[in-house]
C-alpha cells in the first residue's frame, strides 16, 4: 500500500513537471474573447477554406483545443448568462434571448406552432455571485467591453461586477451597425465610418495599457459576428473573388423543419465581418505582446451559440455540423473552445472531453489561486485537471431551450453523457439518440435499437430539470394545422427563392448594399 501510494506521487510530480513550462505566476491575468453567433467551422483552424482566422488559431495554436467544448444554449442570452453564472440555462431561467416573446405573445410571431415558449427570464439574477464579482473578491480590475444583453439598465455589466463597462447593455445586436455612427448609451460613438468591433478591441488594448501593472480580468464580448452583416468594400470584394475561384454552388440552402438552412460557405459579406473580427483579435493580442504581459495572462477563446446557418441572416454554414444557431444539433452548440495558460505546456494540444461554458468560471478561479464556490458554479467544473494532463469524471452536460426562437430549431432539452446525446422534444414527446462518436453529423437516431439507455438518459435529463424548477412549453389551445401548413409552404416556396436570389446578388460583381454601410476603407 505504502509503496504504490509513493509510486502514484512520482508520477503525479513527473505529469505535472511534463506539463509546466514553469512556475505559474502568483495571480495571473486573464483575458476572455466571446463571440457571438460564431460557429465551430467559422475558422480556418476548424476546417474552413474560406474564411481567414490567422489570429483566433494563433489562441488555439498556442492553448489547449477542446474539440467538445459547448456553449450551453443554442441563443445567445442564455449562453452569456451559463458562463457568469456557472449555472445551466434551467437552473438560473434565462433559456431564449432576453426580449423574445413568450406564451400567447408568441402567435404575433405569425409562425403558428402547436407550442406556447415557456416563460423566459429578464435579467441575469442579482442574487448570484456571478464570475466578475468573484474576481474582484480575488483582487482582480474588472473590465467588459461589448456585447452584455443580460438585463436592462440596473442589470448591466457594473451592476454585476465589472469596474468598467464599454459598450454593454441590454441590446443584443449592435444598433446602428457596425460602422458609425452606432447608438450605444454606453459607448460613444466614433467618427464617421469607424468599425465597433475594432474600437472595443481598442478599447480592450486601452484598458490593458492603463492596468497593466495590476491584476486584471478583461472580458471582451464581440456583437461580432451578430446580425446585421456588414464590411468594407475592400474586404467584400476580397471574399467575392475568393468565392469565384472555390467555385461557387448552383445552390447555396435546403429546407429545414422550419426554414432553410444555408449549405454552403459563401457569403463574403459575413467573411469580411468575421475578418475584422480576427484583426480585432489580433490587436489585442499584440497589445498583450507589446506591454510585456502575455507570459502572464491566461486568454481563453468561445462563442455563444453555433453560426447562424437559418434565420437572423442566414450567414454561414456549419457542415458537417448539422443545423445551427437556435438548434438542438451540434452546429447549434458546439463551440471554438481554447484555453491558452502561458506557464503550461500545452500549446496545439487537443481534448475530447465534453466542457461548456459552466466550466470556465471554476477554471479561472482555480487558476487564479482563489477559493471555489461550488454554491455558486453549481453546473460547472473546473477544468485545470484536464489542462494539467489528467482529466475529469464523466458528468452529464444539459440544455433546456423550451422555445421556437427565430432560427427554426424546436422546442427542446438534451443531454450528453460521453458519447450520447439524447434530444427530447416538446412537441410530441419523441426522443432521438445519437453516438456523436461515431455519428457527429447527427444523421441516425439510434433510439430504437437503445431503448433501455434512452430511458435512463431521458430520467436523468428531467430529474435534473424538475429538481431545478425548469419551465415547459405549453400546448396552444388555438393551434391551427391547416394554417401551419400554409405558413411552412410559403417558406419552402417563396422564402427559400428570396434567399437563393439575395446569395448570388452578395456575389455579384456590381454588388452595392446601398446604404453606405461600408464606412471607412481602413478599420484599424
Amino acid at each position: 500500500m505504502k509503496n504504490s501510494l509513493v509510486f502514484g506521487i512520482v508520477c503525479s510530480l513527473i505529469l505535472n513537471a511534463c506539463q509546466t513550462n514553469e512556475e505559474p505566476p502568483a495571480k495571473p491575468n486573464i483575458l476572455f474573447i466571446l463571440a457571438d453567433d460564431y460557429g465551430y467551422h467559422d475558422l480556418s483552424l476548424t476546417g474552413s477554406n474560406y474564411y481567414e482566422t490567422p489570429n483566433i488559431d494563433r489562441i488555439a495554436n498556442e492553448g489547449m483545443i477542446f474539440t467538445d467544448g459547448y456553449a450551453n444554449c443554442q441563443v445567445c442570452s442564455p449562453s452569456r448568462a451559463s458562463i457568469m453564472s456557472g449555472k445551466f440555462t434551467a437552473r438560473h431561467g434565462i433559456t431564449d434571448w432576453i426580449g423574445a416573446r413568450t406564451g400567447e405573445e408568441w402567435r404575433k410571431q405569425g409562425r403558428f406552432n402547436k407550442l406556447l415558449p415557456a416563460e423566459n427570464g429578464d435579467h441575469l439574477p442579482h442574487e448570484y455571485t456571478v464570475l466578475p464579482e468573484a474576481m474582484k473578491e480575488a483582487g482582480y480590475k474588472t473590465f467588459f467591453a461589448g456585447k452584455w444583453h443580460l438585463g436592462n439598465e440596473g442589470s448591466w455589466p457594473e451592476d454585476h461586477g465589472f469596474d468598467i463597462n464599454k459598450g454593454g447593455w441590454d441590446k443584443g445586436s449592435p444598433i446602428g451597425g457596425f460602422y458609425a455612427p452606432w447608438e450605444n448609451p454606453r459607448l460613444e460613438s466614433g467618427p464617421d465610418g469607424e468599425s465597433l468591433t475594432m474600437r472595443l478591441a481598442h478599447e480592450t488594448a486601452d484598458f490593458l495599457k492603463e492596468y497593466k501593472d495590476t491584476t486584471f480580468f478583461a472580458f471582451l464580448s464581440f456583437y461580432a459576428v451578430h446580425a446585421p452583416l456588414q464590411t468594407t468594400q475592400e474586404k467584400w470584394a476580397k471574399y467575392r473573388d475568393k468565392a469565384e475561384e472555390m467555385g461557387i454552388a448552383e445552390t447555396g440552402f435546403e429546407m429545414g423543419h422550419f426554414l432553410p438552412i444555408r449549405q454552403v460557405q459563401d457569403n463574403p459579406v459575413y467573411a469580411g465581418l468575421v475578418e475584422t473580427m480576427d484583426d480585432a483579435v489580433g490587436l489585442v493580442l499584440n497589445a498583450l505582446d507589446e506591454l510585456g504581459l502575455a507570459e502572464n495572462t491566461i486568454v481563453i477563446f468561445t462563442s455563444d451559440n453555433g453560426g447562424v446557418s437559418a434565420g437572423d441572416a442566414f450567414a454561414t454554414s456549419n457542415l458537417p455540423l448539422r443545423g445551427g444557431k437556435g438548434y438542438q444539433f451540434e452546429g447549434g452548440i458546439r463551440e471554438p473552445y481554447f484555453i491558452k495558460v502561458p506557464w503550461l505546456n500545452i500549446a496545439g494540444k487537443k481534448s475530447d472531453v465534453p466542457v461548456t461554458g459552466t466550466d470556465f468560471y471554476p477554471t479561472l478561479l482555480e487558476l487564479a489561486g482563489a477559493e471555489l464556490k461550488p454554491d455558486e458554479h453549481n453546473d460547472g467544473t473546473s477544468l485545470v485537471p484536464v489542462l494539467t494532463g489528467g482529466t475529469i469524471p464523466e458528468r452529464p452536460l444539459i440544455w433546456h431551450y423550451p422555445h421556437y426562437g427565430n432560427q427554426g430549431g424546436e422546442p427542446s432539452s438534451i443531454i450528453r453523457l460521453g458519447d450520447w446525446k439524447l434530444i427530447h422534444y416538446y412537441e410530441d414527446g419523441r426522443e432521438e439518440l445519437y453516438n456523436l462518436k461515431t455519428d457527429l453529423e447527427e444523421t441516425t437516431d439510434v433510439s430504437a435499437v437503445n431503448s433501455e439507455l434512452t430511458k435512463q438518459l431521458s430520467e436523468q435529463l428531467f430529474a435534473y430539470l424538475n429538481e431545478v424548477g425548469a419551465r415547459f412549453p405549453e400546448n396552444d389551445p388555438e393551434y391551427d394545422e391547416v394554417l401551419e401548413k400554409q405558413h411552412l409552404e410559403r417558406i419552402r416556396t417563396v422564402r427559400m427563392q428570396q434567399l437563393e436570389k439575395q446569395r448570388l446578388e452578395f456575389l455579384s460583381k456590381d454588388f452595392n448594399p446601398g446604404n453606405n454601410w461600408w464606412g471607412s476603407q481602413v478599420e484599424e
